[in-house]
């Protein structure tokens, strides 16, 4: 089970109601945060969330609007008594950009350990999950990230069996170890039958459009996607800045073949997305507006 909220969907500057951007997700005990705008904090306590549990950040880029909020979680994370290592992933410059932001906020009580992406793709393991980032097209260098959390298959009595497998070690590698004894070696496949489907979610933000992006969120259950306009007219304004319309994101969407796309990072001026729904359901029926704490639990299929 993967929970999922978004916690902000203002882009460039909060408004009252709408907090700068940021995805939080929560699955067995651990707590990723994908950027944290101004209002972070306050839409995390909202919601009923934990800051402690998070003990991964990722930035997609090192714009004010998605680091703003980085000193008071910090401070927020330091004032509850954590002590684990906390680790943010983010482009080259980022850990400048961090420890810059975070002369206000001195004296935490847990390490940050930092990795910087340089690649055009990246691929991580944290905390039982795998972390892919990939590079998007914006005015200065940044990345959009899926989750995706593998699931074995099913435990196979008769392949444990056929494989000589002593009972003995059947619950270990049904939890994924590697097993020597006796001179044998014995892995997880000797006792588990084919992977099943496992979950995916797929963020990007302040992007124009790029085959890449679709190609990344193919397989996602649910795709997070800016969608800075909702006037096809603001086409080249969205160009100039290297964002996205509605329409752009909802061919992304479509061209990925996902089961939901929720729009994000709304421009300041856009005060009512759902006024753009019907004109970009023509093009992906299953979009919808992101709103501060929309949240999806994603569950694995029953099979």
């Amino acid at each position: 089970m993967l929970d999922v909220c978004l916690l902000g969907t203002s882009g460039m500057m909060p408004l009252p109601r709408r907090a700068l951007t940021a995805l939080m997700t929560r699955f067995n005990g651990s707590s990723l945060l994908i950027d944290c705008g101004e209002g972070t904090q306050v839409s995390i306590r909202e919601k009923g969330w934990s800051l402690h549990s998070i003990d991964t950040i990722c930035i997609t880029h090192v714009h004010g609007d998605h680091v703003s909020g980085l000193p008071g979680l910090l401070l927020s994370m330091g004032n509850a008594e954590r002590n684990e290592p906390l680790t943010i992933i983010g482009p080259r410059g980022t850990k400048k950009v961090v420890e810059a932001l975070l002369t206000i906020a001195p004296g935490l009580p847990f390490a940050i350990h930092f990795t910087e992406l340089t690649e055009r793709f990246h691929r991580l393991e944290k905390n039982g999950y795998c972390l892919e980032a990939f590079r998007v097209s914006h005015t200065v260098p940044c990345y959009g990230y899926s989750q995706v959390i593998r699931r074995a298959g099913k435990f196979d009595v008769e392949r444990a069996k056929e494989n000589d497998v002593p009972m003995t070690v059947w619950n270990r590698l049904q939890k994924g170890e590697t097993i020597e004894e006796n001179g044998r070696i014995y892995t997880p496949d000797m006792v588990l039958g084919n992977e099943r489907k496992g979950l995916k979610v797929t963020y990007c933000t302040d992007t124009r459009p790029m085959p890449e992006i679709a190609e990344q969120a193919k397989g996602a259950d649910l795709f997070i996607c800016e969608g800075m306009y909702g006037e096809d007219e603001m086409l080249e304004k969205a160009r100039e800045n290297r964002h996205m319309t509605f329409s752009e994101a909802a061919m992304l969407a479509k061209e990925a073949e996902v089961p939901e796309l929720w729009l994000t990072h709304y421009s300041p001026s856009l005060i009512r997305p759902d006024e753009y729904m019907e004109k970009t359901r023509k093009i992906f029926p299953f979009t919808k507006p992101g709103k501060d704490r929309k949240t999806k639990v994603l569950q694995f299929e029953q099979k």
